[in-house]
C-alpha cells in the first residue's frame, strides 16, 4: 500500500526515519532550549514538548499552558527544528496553530471526534495517538475523521495498551505497528517511553518498534530526569537517548537495506 506523504516542516516522515524527542513537559524556556539544542547537535530535527498535559490526578502538574508558548516559538526558530505538542480542546487551535508544526491527539482525546473533526479542517499534520483500550480498528476508524475533513497529513502513534500486566505502565503492541503499516496509507510511529513507562525499558521497546514496521519514534527525553515535573520514570536522560537514537537508526537502515 503507498503511504501517504507526511512531512513535519522539512521532515519526511513516510520515505526517512526520524525520531521526535524532547520532554513530556515545557517546564521552562531555558530546560527547552538546553534539551533542544543537545538533541539537535545529536542530528534530530522534530522536537516534543507538552505545553497542555492531560493528568489523571487533578493537582498534578499540567503545563504552562499560554505561556509557554513564546518560549517554544523562540526555541524552535532558534534552532530551525520542527516541533509536536498536545492538544486538548478545540478552543485551543487557532492559537496553537502560530506554535507547533503538528497537532498531537494524546491517547485520551482519540475518541474525541469533535477534537478530530476540527483538526481535519487544518492544513497542519496531526500525530494520531491510539487510546489505551482502543482497537486497531477503532485507532484507524479516528484517522478518517481527519481524512473526511481534508487533512491526510496524518502520522498513526502506537503508545502501548492497558492490559492485566502490572509490571509495565501500558503494553506496547508491536502487533498493532505491524498491522497498521500493512493495513492503513499513514506512516506508523512508535511510542516505547509510554508504551513501557520504565526508562530501562524504551530502548528495547524502541529497537522491537522499529523491527516491527515503524519508520519513526516518540521519545521522552529530559536533561534531569529525577527532577522532571511529569513522566520522570519513563524519561531517558541524554545519554541514554544518543544510545537509542543511534542503534534504532542503524537498525532501520539494515532492514531497509534487506
Amino acid at each position: 500500500m503507498k503511504k501517504q506523504t507526511v512531512k513535519i516542516l522539512n521532515s519526511d516522515f513516510t520515505n526517512d526515519f526520524q525520531v521526535i524527542a524532547g520532554p513530556c513537559s515545557i517546564e521552562s524556556q531555558e530546560q527547552f532550549f538546553t534539551i533542544a539544542q543537545e538533541l539537535k547537535n545529536m542530528g534530530i530535527k522534530t522536537l516534543r514538548g507538552g505545553l497542555f498535559k492531560l493528568r489523571t490526578r487533578p493537582n498534578a502538574f499540567q503545563g504552562h499552558g499560554q505561556v509557554a508558548y513564546p518560549w517554544a516559538i523562540e526555541v524552535k526558530k532558534h534552532l530551525g527544528m520542527g516541533f509536536v505538542s498536545e492538544i486538548t480542546d478545540p478552543r485551543q487551535i487557532d492559537e496553537m496553530s502560530d506554535v507547533v508544526d503538528c497537532f498531537q491527539v494524546g491517547a485520551r482525546n482519540m475518541y474525541n471526534y469533535d477534537l478530530l473533526k476540527e483538526l481535519g479542517k487544518q492544513k497542519i499534520p496531526v500525530l494520531l495517538k491510539r487510546a489505551f483500550s482502543a482497537t486497531i480498528d477503532e485507532w484507524l476508524y479516528a484517522s478518517e475523521y481527519l481524512e473526511n475533513g481534508g487533512n491526510n497529513s496524518v502520522l498513526l502513534c502506537e503508545r502501548g495498551i492497558r492490559t492485566f500486566e502490572t509490571k509495565t505502565r501500558n503494553t506496547l503492541d508491536v502487533n498493532a505497528i505491524s498491522y497498521a503499516k500493512m493495513f492503513s496509507k499513514y506512516p506508523i510511529i512508535s511510542d516505547p517511553s509510554h508504551g513501557t513507562g520504565r526508562s530501562d525499558l524504551v530502548e528495547y521497546g524502541a529497537l522491537s518498534s522499529v523491527a516491527a514496521g515503524a519508520s519513526g519514534l516518540l521519545i521522552e527525553v529530559h536533561n534531569n530526569p529525577e527532577e522532571a515535573l511529569s513522566d520522570k520514570d519513563q524519561a531517558l536522560n541524554l545519554e541514554q537517548f544518543k544510545t537509542v537514537f543511534e542503534k534504532t537508526t542503524k537498525l532501520y537502515q539494515f532492514l531497509k537495506e534487506q
